[in-house]
């Protein structure tokens, strides 16, 4: 086979050289003299490593997602599935996920040395990652837009404004519907609600006519920002300024990863802490307002409803909240621990972040429902009709609600700026976890040129992304999102589970667990052997049948996508998941044995150099694995059946 096919089927060369020459690519510029590892680098620091993965697991789903879905679920009452799910499914993927990564020191496509017929589960995992990097850095770009735009007094949206375009649908307050009123003398005439009042009239049932209507955010964010079309039909110009703003997103990013976890460990300082410093200031300023209290009563009072407990969507959106906001699945975890030190203490990690996730999504409810209370009391309204999620509450709802505000300029700025360091700080990882999946599949070529690779991915992401800042460009957006963030992920979660609990073993992986943070009693291990074992894969089979069978094709708004991009769809997510069955197929074929059964067992049997990264970290369960530098051929016993 030739050097193409072992880089496709086979891992990388370069694994455990536990003392690289220093004249080879191996030892980079972006290694310091403190390392442990000297071939791929380690964080500076713990802290470094710590608020990464916080600001990792701590996105923009916790602030437009959490607190919407609170609500629609019972308000307090929907903290009891939330808590169980983070109990029985993300805590323990987490903790999996961070001990998989920092006991080899490999990225999520080569740690699958492990099982090595299951190595199509990274691929998955980075496939889905990367098309989810396309559409996620232009929802930074909106925010940078919507950032620049804060620096007008009043700010643009406030108010439905002849220089942006607001047309006559456009107004602050809804509109009264018309009557269409039969007179004495047999006409119609259509009369408004004044008319009515002043002549003691009355609308009869099925003669009203309601006047189309948009807030001056709905209207600002659809016809200046998106520049919308009708439908992904017509994919319109490209819109300038959102390129542009797209551009500086992904040049922050390029920036920040150009040394690795070396410039990004620093990066996080900010962009990891600041957000909690704006939400203190929001949540301070939020209930100082009249309407607050109705507003947080709304999110966790009033609404707390038990009954909801019987709803099993209410059990399957907190499951799938909670999974999808500590990134679990994506390979970012195993990318983030693979350059921690051996010994570190991942357990604990792993608890530390998972509390702090939930309890910034609660604490961000309580920022977001105050002043969304406020506004719901400045424009008569119940919180439910001012009360979004997504998008519609990031770019409309909110900002609306700012704009009502004295000072709201200022408001804005820090608002959108916390937006943009959440999703920045996610974005880092998920482009970290692509770059070091091609380091470690190509170590002596491109480790010297981690600069150049950088720079190439994001440049080369940026253009792909262009389709998404045209005028259907949210479309586009809406349906990466639909299709390539649920059932690949899951998927691969599954297969993570079972591959390394049942194939590989969970006695054996909590072996290779107890070499980095010390034996633990048999106790200690129950709870965590029982949900990788059962109790995990069986909710997320149970998520993910459920997201199956309740499939509804994608829609924006009330706008229905063509048939076209449903199959679009459905091929992005086979793309991603195919790698799967291709990879075990080729593993079996290739494996030794001459029935099928032994063939499956081989190739599932370990890679010969698996195990820790580093030769004084083996121990005696790895101490007779070969280096790749001791057995050049290794790479082959892979490779040729």
């Amino acid at each position: 086979m030739d050097k193409g096919g072992l880089a496709l089927y086979g891992f990388s060369q370069n694994n455990h050289q536990t003392n690289p020459p220093q004249d080879t690519a191996v030892t980079s510029q972006h290694v310091d003299g403190n390392d442990e590892n000297v071939e791929r680098g380690n964080w500076s620091s713990k802290t470094d490593y710590f608020l990464s993965v916080i600001g990792c697991a701590v996105g923009l789903s916790n602030v437009w997602r959490f607190p919407y879905l609170a609500y629609r679920n019972g308000g307090g009452v929907f903290l009891i599935p939330y808590t169980l799910m983070l109990a029985l499914i993300a805590m323990p993927m987490f903790f999996l996920e961070s001990s998989f990564g920092q006991f080899a020191s490999l990225g999520p496509v080569a740690v699958w040395k492990a099982v090595p017929m299951m190595q199509g589960v990274g691929i998955t995992m980075v496939l889905s990652s990367t098309l989810i990097d396309i559409s996620y850095n232009c929802i930074l770009a909106y925010s940078l837009y919507y950032l620049f735009a804060s620096f007008q007094s009043p700010l643009p949206w406030a108010d439905c404004f002849s220089w942006w375009g607001a047309d006559e649908t456009c107004s602050r307050t809804p509109k009264d519907p018309l009557c269409n009123l039969t007179l004495d003398d047999g006409y119609f005439e259509i009369v408004n609600t004044t008319w009515l009042h002043v002549n003691n009239e009355t609308c009869p049932s099925g003669a009203e006519i309601n006047i189309p209507h948009q807030s001056p955010s709905e209207q600002y964010w659809d016809k200046v920002v998106l520049r919308r079309t009708s439908s992904m039909d017509e994919t319109g110009e490209l819109v300038w300024y959102l390129a542009l703003c797209l551009l500086l997103a992904w040049l922050i990013v390029g920036a920040a990863l150009s040394k690795g976890v070396k410039s990004s460990g620093k990066v996080v300082y900010f962009t990891a802490t600041f957000p909690y410093v704006v939400l203190i200031i929001l949540l301070i300023r939020g209930v100082t307002l009249e309407g607050a209290d109705k507003g947080i009563e709304f999110y966790i009072g009033s609404q707390s409803d038990f009954s909801k407990l019987a709803d099993a969507k209410v059990w399957k959106d907190a499951a799938t909240q909670i999974f999808y906001s500590l990134a679990v699945g994506w390979g970012s975890l195993i990318t983030l621990s693979s350059y921690n030190k051996f010994h570190n203490n991942c357990y604990r990690d792993s608890i530390v972040v998972c509390v702090v996730n939930c309890a910034t999504s609660v604490f961000a409810g309580f920022a977001v429902f105050s002043i969304l209370g406020h506004m719901a009391h400045v424009q008569e309204k119940p919180v439910s009709e001012v009360a979004q999620s997504g998008f519609g509450l990031a770019f409309i709802a909110y900002p609306e609600a700012i704009a009502q505000l004295p000072w709201s300029p200022l408001w804005s700025f820090l608002f959108f700026i916390m937006l943009i360091t959440l999703g920045l700080d996610s974005q880092f990882v998920a482009v970290e976890a692509i770059i070091t999946t091609l380091l470690d599949q190509f170590p002596q070529f491109l480790r010297s040129k981690r600069l150049y690779l950088t720079t190439g991915v994001c440049l080369l992401f940026y253009f792909l992304s262009l389709v998404c800042v045209t005028q259907a460009g949210i479309y586009w957006i809406n349906l990466i999102d639909h299709f390539c963030a649920g059932w690949s992920i899951l998927a691969a979660a599954i297969l993570e589970l079972i591959s390394l609990s049942w194939i590989y073993g969970v006695n054996r992986f909590i072996k290779d667990i107890e070499m980095m943070i010390g034996e633990r009693n048999w106790l200690f291990w129950l709870w965590w052997r029982a949900c990788w074992v059962f109790i995990s894969p069986c909710l997320l089979t149970a998520i993910l049948f459920w997201s199956v069978v309740t499939f509804a094709p994608p829609t924006f708004g009330s706008v229905e996508y063509p048939v076209w991009a449903t199959v679009l769809g459905w091929c992005m997510t086979s793309f991603c998941i195919m790698w799967i069955p291709i990879f075990a197929i080729v593993r079996v074929v290739q494996a030794e044995g001459s029935t099928l059964c032994q063939k499956i067992s081989a190739a599932c049997t370990s890679a010969p150099d698996w195990g820790p990264y580093l030769k004084q970290h083996r121990g005696e369960r790895y101490r007779h694995r070969p280096d790749s530098t001791e057995d050049p051929n290794c790479i082959q016993l892979l490779a040729m059946p």
